[in-house]
C-alpha cells in the first residue's frame, strides 16, 4: 500500500484524525499485525472512556527503489493522547538513531520495520524507550499528495526553507533514482500536496539535517488538523475517496469511532512537541555509517514524563 508521511500522523494522533481514518478502515477495511499484547495490554481491547493511548506513526519511502516488503521508515513519531485533559505529546524519533533492534545486532532505527514489519518496528520502540505501544499506523508516500489536496490545501508559515537539488523525482516516474530540484520558501503560504510533500520530506540543505525534517513533519500534522477540524461526517467518503485504502492499523473502526469526540475538543495548546536534539542526541560513525547516537540516560527521563 502506498500513502503520505502525513497521513499516518493524520491518523495516529487520534484526537485529531480519527474522521479520516474511521472512513478509510469502514470503506476499505485494511488493516495490519500488532506484536501480540503483553499483560495488561489494552492493544486488543476497545478503549475505556477517556483511557490515554500510545500510537507508533511510521513514514515509508516506498517508491520502485524497495521491495513492498522491506521499506525503512523514515519518519516515526510516538504520539501519546490523554482525553481527559486534552493532552497530545508528539515525540519524532530521528530515523538515524543508532539502537539495539528487536529482532538482534544493532542499527539504525529506521530498518527495524524492514527486518519484521511493524512487529518488529515497535518491539524495538518499546524496548529502546521503555514505553508500551497501543497502536500503530503505516502509510508510504502518496496518500499525503492525496489528502492535502482532498482537504484544498494547508496553509503554513515555512520556518524551515528548503533548497534541495537532490530531491526524488520517484512518484510516477520512468527512473525512481532521479533527482529534481525543489525549493519552499520561507514565510506564510498555501501548499498544495505536491508542495507539502516536499517540505516534509526534503533531507538536504537543512542545516539541522533530520531534526529540521522533524519539525517541518510536526508543522504539517498541525496545518492538516487546523483543516480538518470543522470538518463533519458528511465529508468522510470524499476524504476516505481520497485515501483508496492505501494504508495499514491495527485499529478498530469501534476503537476509531470511540475516539470521535476527541476532535473538537482540543486547540493548540494542549500539544507537546519534543525532538531528540543534543543534548538528547549527538552524531556519529559506526562502520562507515553516519548516526545519531543516543544518550539513554536522559533521554529515558524525558520520555517517561509522558509516554508510559
Amino acid at each position: 500500500m502506498l500513502t503520505g508521511f502525513v497521513l499516518a500522523g493524520l491518523a495516529g494522533a487520534g484526537s485529531y484524525f480519527l474522521p479520516v481514518l474511521t472512513a478509510a478502515v469502514a470503506i476499505t477495511g485494511h488493516t495490519g499485525d500488532l506484536p501480540s499484547p503483553s499483560a495488561g495490554s489494552s492493544a486488543a481491547a476497545e478503549p475505556a472512556p477517556n483511557a490515554p493511548f500510545t500510537v507508533l506513526l511510521l513514514g515509508s519511502d516506498d517508491d520502485a527503489k524497495f521491495s513492498r516488503d522491506h521499506v525503512l521508515t523514515q519518519s516515526m513519531i510516538l504520539v501519546r493522547v490523554t482525553p481527559a485533559t486534552h493532552h497530545v505529546a508528539m515525540l519524532s524519533i530521528p530515523r538515524d538513531l543508532w539502537v539495539p533492534v528487536s529482532t538482534g545486532g544493532s542499527a539504525k532505527i529506521d530498518a527495524a520495520y524492514s527486518y519484521g514489519s511493524a512487529r518488529a518496528a515497535i518491539a524495538t520502540v518499546e524496548q529502546d524507550f521503555q514505553v508500551h505501544v497501543d497502536h500503530y499506523v503505516w502509510t508510504g508516500l502518496r496518500g499525503l499528495i492525496a489528502l492535502v489536496d482532498a482537504v484544498g490545501g494547508v496553509d503554513m508559515v515555512a520556518s524551515n526553507p528548503v533548497m534541495d537539488d537532490f530531491y526524488p523525482r520517484d512518484i510516477n516516474s520512468a527512473d525512481p533514482y532521479a533527482y529534481q530540484r525543489v525549493a519552499v520558501l520561507p514565510g506564510a503560504q498555501h501548499m498544495s500536496g505536491s508542495q507539502a510533500l516536499e517540505y516534509v520530506r526534503s533531507r538536504h540543505g537543512d542545516l539541522r539535517e533530520d531534526f529540521g525534517r522533524s519539525e517541518r513533519q510536526q508543522q504539517l500534522l498541525l496545518a492538516l488538523r487546523a483543516k480538518t477540524k470543522g470538518m463533519s461526517a458528511a465529508n468522510l467518503p470524499d476524504l476516505a475517496g481520497a485515501l483508496n485504502g492505501e494504508m495499514t492499523t491495527d485499529m478498530s473502526v469501534g476503537q476509531l469511532s470511540a475516539l470521535l469526540p476527541l476532535v473538537s475538543g482540543l486547540s493548540t495548546t494542549d500539544i507537546e512537541r519534543i525532538i531528540l536534539l543534543p543534548p538528547y542526541t549527538h552524531g556519529g560513525d559506526i562502520d562507515g555509517q553516519s548516526v545519531v547516537l543516543p544518550d539513554w540516560s536522559l533521554i529515558r527521563p524525558l520520555v517517561a514524563r509522558t509516554f508510559p
